[in-house]
């Protein structure tokens, strides 16, 4: 296509640009098909430049690219739809990444896994952060190094062929015949992955890793690199400028909201700080503990992404095994941990332990005195040696309010960490970064996680720490605010419709600093069978959000979200947060998160009116 026709059309575009696709970082669910992720939205997109639409209205009404920032965005989308055409490639061969070393490792993952060879060729330098050595040793890849310099006279191999280009040579323009892939660094905006026309059974498996390990290319980035393309001039961000001065400030927000010592971790979403952690402590297992086998002990219901990221690591490394740990509903958190850390003593196994307090979305909270005693309980192996003692791994998404890790908390007493989804309370739902803590026994862990989060290039960019620099101070008064909000609301509901089981924190938890901002509710239901009324009540949770978002389409959203800083958001976990969980462990419940702004009154209202309607 001629790039004049294409940069005229872009240019449009980005002057009548949507708000939403710059500052939001989670989308409708109500216009969203999981099944069409990128490709509805690009389609229809695609229509509009067929008939040279630039309309705003139009542009913000086009269909829900992705649910959530981190997988991708409407920006994201354009990106590399422009960019596909550029190369006469498909839309769906183009993938940007926030990170430069995540498509490389996304590639020898699948390659890994299907038992395929891979040659790395580069014709710079590969990013500083990539460490061969530690890609092969700890994530099990191996690979062939190739400057493209020393390349033969015949460019043939037995496998596939990955050519890196680094920000500091001229953009390619086309795919080399003997490349199967070809990662475009963009320096600090990230990077873009070209996959070749033999490669599209590799996309939905490559587009996961960037759905799990790490995120998209941020909003802002990919307009600086649209404006970039077009010719349009590009003004170096202040966040950019800014960016040592906003680290340090976020770090000290973190570790005073905390109550702990270690450095902050920051990364560029709570999953890419999930898979630093991970990563970071099988490095850490292989060499404190050589030959013994790694268990990841996770609850089989807990959030989707955690659950799903939990398996892709165990499934890449043979001595790493998914135990689950059963805490919501007639299960308990205590109890579960002790059973599988008991059978864990017994194999001699190295044990570590992820778990959200409040659960989700039960939103229970485990006895911490029994629940600090069992993990810090001394146990031997079947030989009668000391078993090794576990690491806890506390994601506190819910109430990042809460000090575990102090001297005298709940986790002292063995090593453990924390980490939160920064798309929450963290940043009001404006950006996703996420962080990390430790507690001090867990201060040599923390110098491996980050070993990790930066190889993976997932610290959280600039844009990200400059949000997070201005939200953080006002966290914990969020915090409260929201929670005032919600538990009026779940006391309402309480006294229109007490059939309904409601799972909320009680008031003396409340009392001790739980206090998030979600419940879940389980609808009274009807029918002859247990089949007819799961089905009744299946149906009463989709009346009540549709109920409420056309009634209060300003305020209340079918989106997956929480810590929002306007709005009531309603989802079902078991259709959104829980989707790669086992179909046995899913909760067909409605999910309800309020922020500290939003009309509870009207709220109210309307569900009062839900209630005279059934």
């Amino acid at each position: 296509m001629p790039a004049p026709e294409l940069n005229t059309y872009l240019r449009k575009v980005l002057h009548n640009l949507p708000a939403d696709w710059l500052n939001l970082t989670t989308h409708r669910l109500n216009i969203y098909d999981e099944s069409q992720a990128k490709t509805e939205f690009t389609a229809a997109f695609e229509a509009h430049f067929a008939a040279n639409s630039v309309d705003r209205v139009a542009l913000t009404n086009l269909p829900t690219a992705y649910d959530y920032i981190r997988l991708g965005h409407p920006l994201s989308c354009v990106l590399e739809w422009a960019l596909a055409k550029r190369f006469s490639l498909p839309a769906t061969h183009v993938i940007s990444f926030s990170s430069r070393t995540m498509p490389l490792l996304a590639i020898l993952r699948q390659n890994a896994l299907d038992g395929r060879a891979t040659r790395i060729v580069n014709g710079a330098a590969l990013p500083n952060q990539f460490s061969a050595e530690v890609v092969r040793e700890v994530y099990g890849y191996s690979f062939e190094l190739v400057a493209a310099s020393e390349l033969a006279a015949s460019t043939e191999f037995a496998g596939t062929t990955v050519l890196y280009r680094s920000d500091t040579e001229e953009a390619a323009t086309e795919i080399p015949a003997w490349v199967d892939y070809l990662v475009q660094s963009y320096g600090d905006s990230g990077s873009i992955l070209y996959i070749g026309p033999d490669h599209g059974a590799n996309i939905s498996n490559i587009q996961h890793v960037r759905r799990r390990e790490t995120i998209a290319m941020t909003p802002a980035n990919c307009l600086r690199e649209l404006e970039k393309m077009v010719g349009l001039p590009v003004v170096e961000p202040v966040a950019q400028l800014n960016l040592e001065a906003n680290r340090r400030a976020v770090r000290a927000d973190i570790a005073a909201v905390t109550g702990t010592k270690t450095q902050p971790i920051v990364g560029s979403s709570g999953l890419s700080v999930q898979y630093a952690i991970m990563m970071g402590l099988v490095d850490d297992a292989a060499a404190r503990y050589p030959g013994k086998p790694i268990r990841f002990v996770v609850p089989p219901n807990c959030y989707g992404g955690t659950n799903d990221q939990a398996r892709r690591v165990a499934a890449c490394l043979e001595n790493v095994t998914i135990v689950d740990l059963p805490v919501d509903g007639d299960n308990d958190m205590v109890n579960s941990t002790e059973r599988a850390l008991e059978q864990l003593a017994a194999e001699d196994a190295v044990p570590y332990i992820i778990a959200e307090i409040p659960t989700n979305p039960r939103v229970e909270v485990p006895d911490l005195a029994a629940l600090k005693w069992v993990l810090s309980t001394k146990r031997q192996t079947a030989k009668g040696t000391d078993a090794i003692p576990p690491v806890f791994i506390l994601d506190q998404t819910f109430c990042p309010n809460v000090h575990f890790l102090g001297p005298d908390d709940t986790l002292s007493t063995v090593p453990a960490v924390a980490y939160a989804s920064g798309s929450k309370f963290p940043s009001g739902g404006r950006c996703t970064a996420g962080y990390c803590v430790g507690n001090a026994l867990a201060e040599p862990l923390m110098t491996k996680i980050e070993r990790h989060l930066l190889l993976c290039d997932n610290e959280a960019t600039a844009g990200q720490y400059a949000v997070l620099a201005e939200q953080f101070p006002s966290m914990l008064e969020r915090i409260e605010a929201a929670y005032r909000n919600t538990r009026a609301f779940v006391d309402f509901i309480g006294r229109v419709l007490p059939e309904a089981k409601i799972n909320f924190v009680s008031p003396e938890l409340a009392e001790r600093g739980f206090t998030p901002s979600v419940f879940s509710l389980d609808l009274p239901t009807k029918g002859a069978t247990p089949a007819e009324r799961e089905a009744h009540k299946r149906a009463l949770n989709h009346r009540l959000i549709k109920m409420m978002i056309t009634e209060l389409p300003e305020e209340s959203k079918y989106c997956v979200s929480y810590g929002q800083l306007k709005g009531c958001y309603w989802t079902i976990p078991a259709t959104s947060t829980q989707g790669t969980t086992k179909e046995a462990d899913k909760d067909y419940i409605a999910r309800v998160s309020l922020s500290p702004d939003l009309d509870l009154a009207r709220h109210q209202e309307v569900f009062q009116d839900f209630v005279d309607s059934i």
